[in-house]
Parts: C-alpha cells; structure tokens; sequence
C-alpha cells in the first residue's frame, strides 16, 4: 500500500531551482525544502538570495545560493557544481527562471529582444539541463521539471514571444524525456494566470474580472503551481515523464 507521507517527501535529495527567489519559484523552494530536500536557488539579485536563504534555513532546511542569470552561457555549469560541492548532489532540477520583456504583437516585436526573451527561456533550461547531466544525472538519474505556461500550448494577445518560447520549452521537455530515459524524468508544469511580479500587468487592470475568467473563480497563486510541482519532483511521480500538468483553475476548458 502507498503511503502519500512518504511518495511526497524528498528527504536526502538536493534540489536547485533556477528563479527561485521570488513568485512561483520561490513556492517551489519552500515546497521542496518542507518536503525534506536540500535546496539550491539560483538567482540575479544578491539581497533576494540573501533572504531566501535565511528563511529556508529557519525552517531547519539546508540551503546554498549561487548569484548568475540563466541567459549567461557560463553559469548553468558553475551553479551546478557550486550545488554538488555544497549539497553533495543534484537529485532534482527545477528550470523555472523565465523574462519577457517583450509586450505587444510578435509581428512587430524587436529582433533582440525576442532572441532575450527565447535564450533565457529555452536555451537557459537546456543548459542547465545539459549541466545535470554532465555532472552527474547521466550516471545516477534524477529529476528535470520545466516550468512552462499555458501560453506555450495556445495562442494569447500580446505576450507572443514568451508564448513561442514555452511552446518551445514543452517541446524539449518531451524531447529530453525520451533521450533520458529512463534513468532521468522530465515533466513540466503548465500554469495559467499567477498573481506573480511577472504577471502583473495581465491580472492588476481588473482582477475581479479575469478571476471570473477562470471556472474556479479566482486567479492561481503561486502555491497553487508548487503543490503540483512537488508531486512531480517526487517519487509519487514515478511512472510520468514527458508530460505536461496544466494547472490554471480550468481556464482552457471555460469556452470563453
């Protein structure tokens, strides 16, 4: 008989997560480090790292940072590696980090910064998901979880350029779940509309409104995308690789 205590737990396993200091991310982190897992976050802002960690470590969990973006080339491998030799491992990648810069028609978007908005978001989990497995997943196997959007699987105005890299990102996610296997499971998340920084502009307007939008009656919180994440980093995931969990409080089935 399964015991849910014990599937939804990742005792004795290291988990770095890109983006981690804030929004979904940092749910992410406080998800995992309460199921028992050493965490290392990855982030741009010093004072962000500064602080999550704190809190992590108050909560009795082991934590480390490393300050990089994941649009730079050289960091996937060092964060990487600054995990192993803080953590003594990488059991579990969470490639959450994401931009978008760009708001308005894709058709008349500038050039770079589309290429921004594409490197960070599908080149930086590739990276960081080659790094994994140079440095250690290849021989002893582990978890990949992307963190991908809703906009990745259909079409919305103004935000065409972060949508085209989470179509993208879905993509390598099933990509890289046949080429691992099966020593490696890769799934994604796929959340609608979060109260997050990121989202602001879409949800801020009128909240009331785009939460009547949604069949649950309310707009996702970054909670809400954690819960889901842990089941997939953990053992109660064990027989799921390739997929992608939408979690957008029934928005693509409203018909509006």
């Amino acid at each position: 008989m399964i015991d849910p205590s014990m599937v939804l737990r990742l005792d004795g396993r290291a988990v770095l997560v890109t983006g981690g200091t804030r929004g979904i991310g940092r749910s992410i982190v406080n998800a995992c480090a309460a199921a028992g897992a050493a965490i290392c976050v990855v982030a741009r802002k010093e004072n962000e790292l500064v602080d999550t960690c704190a809190a992590l470590e108050s909560m009795g969990a082991r934590a480390t940072a490393f300050r990089g973006s994941t649009g730079d080339p050289d960091v996937a491998d060092a964060a990487v590696a600054h995990c192993i030799a803080e953590l003594g491992g990488l059991d579990v990648l969470v490639n959450n980090a994401a931009t978008n810069p760009v708001f308005g028609p894709l058709i008349e978007a500038d050039l770079g910064a589309v290429a921004k908005v594409w490197d960070t978001n599908i080149a930086g989990p590739l990276r960081f998901s080659q790094a994994a497995w140079r440095h250690g997943m290849k021989d002893r196997g582990g978890v990949i979880l992307n963190v991908a959007s809703v906009g990745g699987l259909r079409p919305a105005p103004f935000i065409g350029a972060y949508n085209v890299s989470k179509a993208a990102l879905v993509h390598l996610t099933r990509q890289l779940a046949m080429e691992l296997a099966p020593g490696v499971r890769v799934n994604a998340v796929a959340p609608g509309l979060v109260k997050t920084d990121m989202a602001r502009a879409l949800w801020e307007p009128d909240e009331e409104a785009m939460a009547h939008l949604h069949p649950l009656g309310r707009i996702g919180v970054p909670d809400d995308i954690a819960s889901a994440a842990l089941f997939l980093c953990c053992d109660a995931s064990s027989w799921m690789t390739g997929e992608v969990v939408v979690i957008d409080g029934g928005a693509g089935v409203s018909g509006r």
